[in-house]
């Protein structure tokens, strides 16, 4: 594996993040172990390298997910940027009534 060159302050923010995904990712690790020891040899692939992709997956928006929380930009849900309606027309009739 290539490491990333990184200011001393980036590598704190790397170790303090690896820190949080490994709290956060414990029982995807745990699943992905169970599922490799569970397999003989001849079925490590095909349907398996399947479920162990589906894993990594599941690893890889985990970590997203809890770096973009640490974020100050992260946000639930972007704002409208469409104006917000009027009141609808009024029912009522506005002309004067015929005799």
């Amino acid at each position: 594996m290539s490491t990333i060159p990184l200011t001393p302050e980036q590598e704190a923010q790397a170790q303090a993040l690896a820190q949080r995904l490994r709290a956060e990712t414990e029982d995807e690790l745990l699943a992905l172990a169970r599922l490799l020891v569970s397999k003989p040899e001849h079925e490590l692939f095909g349907h398996t390298e399947f479920q162990v992709r589906d894993l990594v997956h599941r690893l890889g928006a985990k970590a997203y997910e809890v770096h973009l929380a640490g974020k100050k930009t992260a946000t639930g849900v972007p704002g409208s940027s469409a104006r917000p309606a009027g009141k609808p027309p009024s029912t009522k009739t506005t002309g004067r009534k015929r005799p």
